[in-house]
C-alpha cells in the first residue's frame, strides 16, 4: 500500500511554515520556515524531496489567505504537487482553541486537518488569467460604486446646508464624474476580455440571452463557474450564493420560518435580487406570479427570492445545454407526446 504524506502549510506575508505528518498523531518532519517567494517555494520542494516525500505520495494543504498564498499555490500546482486550499474557518473549527498558537502549531494543525478530512479535500486549480482579471475588475468596480454613492450622499448633505461651500460641491461633483467614467471603462474592459476567450464569449452570449441577466451578473456567474470547478447545479449555486432557504426548527419549541443564511458572494446576491425585481416589473408571467403569491400572504422578499432561484435554474440550464434561452418555451410531458403519437 502506497504511503501518504500530509503537508500542512501556514502562510504569512513574508514567510510560510510547513509540517509533514503520516497520520494525525504521527509527525514525520517538524515545522520548517521558508521565505514566501519563488525561491522559498523551490526550497520547500527540495526539502520534501530530500526526505523522500514525493509528488505522488504527498497531499499538501494550506489555508486561503488571498494574495499571500498566490505565489505558493500557483507554483506548487505548476510543479504537479497535489494541493488543497481550504477556508481558515473550516480548519479552525476542527480543533479546540487550547494550547499554544504559533506558525509551527498552525502548520501541524493544517496537516492534521488534511489527514483527518482527506475525503473533503479538493485539488486547487488556478483560475484562468482572463477570469482572474475580470474578478479584479469586478471588485474594483464595486469599490468605485460605493465611493460614488458616498460622494453623492455627502454632496446632498452639503447642498442642504444653510451656508454653502461651492468648492466642496465642485470637488464632489468632479469626483463623481471621474468615478462614473472609471466604471464605464471597467465595463468596456470586461466586455473586451470576454471576447478574447471563445468559450467564455460563448457562455457570456448564452447568459445574456436570459431576460434579467446583464453584463455584471454574467461576469460574476462565469467567475463562479470557475470557483466551483464542477457542472453548475442550481441547488449548489443557490446555497453557495446564499439564496437557498433552509428550515430552522427543533423539537416543539423552536419553530422559525425557513430563511436564507445570507453568506457567500454578496455582490452576486445583490445582482440576482435586482434581476428578480426587473423580471417582476417587466415580465408578464413573473409579474402575475409575484402578485398571486403576495395575494396569498407570502412576504414580497420571499417571492423575489423565489424568482432569483428560478433565474439561477435558467442560467445553469443554458450553460449545461449550451443553448440560448427561449423566452416562450413550454416543456411538454413525454407521456403526452407519446399518447399524441399513438393516437395519430
Amino acid at each position: 500500500m502506497r504511503k501518504t504524506y500530509f503537508v500542512g502549510i501556514d502562510v504569512a506575508s513574508e514567510t510560510f511554515v510547513a509540517s509533514v505528518l503520516m497520520a494525525p498523531d504521527q509527525q514525520l518532519l517538524s515545522a520548517k520556515e521558508f521565505g514566501n517567494t519563488p525561491e522559498g517555494v523551490a526550497d520547500l520542494e527540495a526539502w520534501l524531496l530530500a526526505h523522500a516525500v514525493s509528488r505522488e505520495e504527498a497531499v499538501l494543504c494550506m489555508e486561503a489567505t488571498g494574495v499571500y498564498g498566490e505565489t505558493l499555490a500557483y507554483r506548487l500546482t505548476a510543479q504537479k504537487w497535489w494541493l488543497a486550499v481550504h477556508p481558515p474557518l473550516e480548519v479552525k473549527r476542527a480543533f479546540h482553541p487550547t494550547g499554544h498558537k504559533n506558525d509551527a502549531v498552525d502548520s501541524r494543525q493544517i496537516a492534521e486537518y488534511a489527514a483527518r478530512f482527506r475525503d473533503r479535500l479538493r485539488p486547487f486549480r488556478p483560475r484562468k488569467a482572463i477570469l482572474e482579471q475580470i474578478k479584479v475588475l469586478l471588485n474594483l468596480r464595486e469599490q468605485y460604486v460605493r465611493q460614488k454613492t458616498a460622494h453623492k450622499n455627502a454632496l446632498k448633505t452639503i447642498q442642504r446646508k444653510v451656508v454653502g461651500t461651492p468648492l466642496a460641491e465642485k470637488l464632489h461633483q468632479q469626483t463623481i464624474g471621474q468615478l462614473e467614467k472609471n466604471i464605464k471603462t471597467i465595463e468596456q474592459e470586461i466586455k473586451q476580455l470576454l471576447k478574447q476567450d471563445p468559450a467564455l464569449h460563448m457562455n457570456a452570449s448564452l447568459l445574456s440571452s436570459i431576460q434579467g441577466v446583464g453584463l455584471l451578473l454574467t461576469a460574476h456567474t462565469l467567475v463562479l463557474m470557475e470557483t466551483l470547478q464542477s457542472p453548475l447545479n442550481p441547488k449548489t449555486v443557490a446555497a453557495y450564493i446564499g439564496i437557498s432557504p433552509y428550515e430552522n426548527s427543533s423539537g416543539t419549541s423552536l419553530k422559525k420560518k425557513p430563511t436564507s443564511r445570507h453568506f457567500g458572494p454578496a455582490q452576486m446576491r445583490k445582482l440576482l435580487h435586482l434581476g428578480a425585481r426587473s423580471l417582476r416589473t417587466h415580465h408578464p408571467e413573473y409579474r402575475k406570479y409575484f402578485e398571486r403569491k403576495v395575494a396569498e400572504g407570502k412576504p414580497k422578499s420571499l417571492v423575489l427570492n423565489n424568482i432569483a432561484n428560478k433565474l439561477v435554474k435558467i442560467m445553469c440550464a443554458v450553460i449545461r445545454e449550451q443553448k440560448p434561452y427561449i423566452p416562450n418555451y413550454r416543456s411538454v410531458s413525454p407521456l403526452i407526446s407519446k399518447n399524441a403519437l399513438t393516437k395519430s
